[in-house]
């Protein structure tokens, strides 16, 4: 039977081990492209395989497979990070990293600019901060769209991909980039380089990556294979699903992907849903299942405090949260399959309602105004586990397992079923 194409997500806050199930699948074989449609560089995705370990940003993380990356027209693209990356790639082995990368000339390009930006609203906020990585991918967002979606309305004025293979054209919108955001900058510490510099780095960045339009580069790939779609952050972070204002500038969803497929006429796919034997945040935002002391025997190697992202989090499983992200993906691109990691860590609790919370405790979440707040105020009943983590979600979810994971490297992971 032919292998379907297949869309992973996270059904969290992010940090679900995403990369980990991309690369697998793409080691099962049958796999010519993964395709990122969604975030950016703030994604964090991490692989380790027969020794080696590398954190995916940009490149898709089927790379250490021997795997081609495409970055769609969702996906923000930072050129002086690709680059970054190819050279941390290099140094891992692989051969001619950005000979494997192809963009969407539509993708928005982030700057040095966008980034100084992002940090100094950030900074400005003080103690109120959203919890942002600091690396410019909501601001990027933000400029492009109109002022009636809440924009700054640059609209045709933003950097695309497109833009930085005409010298003129990308001079002309850097100037204005620059004058938009001088008086934001002010008021800060950060700076950016000149327009010269930038527009150097975003005409070679042109030159080292084919450009290829979505529908063209998908069909040609499911010719040679399956596709597979990476996700970024988790669903419980989505731009429109997510608990504001602690969220993504990015539909996380499946459907991004869904919408990539059809107009490139490809069908039969599945959606596979990535989470945790137990819940995780890094960053702002209500997290009713938190336990600070299980940090202590829940060790995490390649996450931990950042500058603008705040603390690393841990907690017992939240099925509640689990069920609301389950449901927003059915309703917005499917949920087929299940990949759960971190079985190998002893699971400290699970949580299956909330309370008191008038009039009384209960299950599950509708998305609402006010969700945030009533999060953040909620008392989760915590349970010890009573089966399997793995057989206890999927039953929970109605959703069949198509990967477990008992520890960090590709070995230490197995396929469940793969059509």
């Amino acid at each position: 039977m032919e292998q379907p194409h297949r869309i992973v997500v996270g059904l969290g806050f992010g940090d679900e081990a995403k990369g980990a199930t991309v690369d697998h699948l793409c080691v099962a074989g049958g796999v010519s492209a993964v395709v990122r449609f969604s975030g950016g560089g703030q994604a964090a995705h991490n692989v380790v395989a027969g020794g080696v370990h590398h954190t995916f940003r940009q490149f898709g993380s089927g790379t250490l497979a021997g795997v081609a990356s495409y970055l769609s027209r969702h996906v923000l693209v930072s050129p002086d990070g690709l680059a970054a990356e190819a050279e941390e790639l290099a140094a891992l082995g692989v051969a001619d990293p950005l000979g494997l990368v192809a963009v969407s000339p539509d993708a928005l390009v982030v700057t040095p600019v966008h980034r100084a930006a992002n940090r100094t609203r950030e900074d400005l906020r003080g103690d109120a901060r959203h919890g942002s990585c600091g690396l410019g991918i909501g601001e990027t967002q933000w400029y492009a769209l109109p002022v009636a979606e809440g924009g700054a309305g640059a609209g045709s004025a933003a950097i695309r991909v497109r833009d930085c293979l005409d010298p003129m054209v990308l001079r002309t919108k850097l100037v204005a980039l620059v004058e938009f955001y001088e008086p934001l900058l002010a008021q800060g510490r950060h700076e950016a380089p000149s327009v010269r510099e930038m527009a150097l780095d975003l005409l070679e960045f042109a030159q080292a990556v084919a450009i290829v339009p979505d529908s063209a580069y998908l069909t040609a790939a499911a010719a040679r294979g399956s596709l597979v779609f990476e996700g970024s952050q988790g669903v419980l972070l989505d731009e429109w699903r997510g608990f504001h204002p602690h969220t993504t500038w990015s539909t996380v969803t499946p459907a991004p992907a869904q919408e990539l497929l059809a107009a490139a006429g490809l069908t039969r796919c599945e959606v596979w849903g990535a989470t945790r034997a137990y819940a995780t945040r890094h960053g702002a935002g209500p997290f009713p299942s938190e336990a600070a002391a299980l940090l202590g025997s829940l060790p995490e190697p390649h996450n931990g405090t950042g500058e603008y992202q705040g603390d690393w989090r841990v907690g017992h499983l939240d099925l509640v949260l689990l069920r609301y992200a389950a449901e927003v993906c059915r309703r917005h691109g499917g949920l087929d399959r299940l990949a759960v990691s971190h079985l190998d860590l002893a699971p400290a609790g699970v949580v299956d309602s909330y309370g008191p919370v008038a009039p009384g405790p209960f299950r599950d979440l509708a998305h609402q105004e006010g969700l945030t707040r009533m999060l953040a105020s909620v008392v989760p009943v915590v349970e010890e586990y009573a089966d399997d983590p793995a057989d206890l979600i999927a039953r929970e979810l109605g959703v069949p397992l198509g990967s477990v994971a008992h520890g960090p490297a590709r070995e230490d992971r197995r396929i469940v079923a793969l059509v």
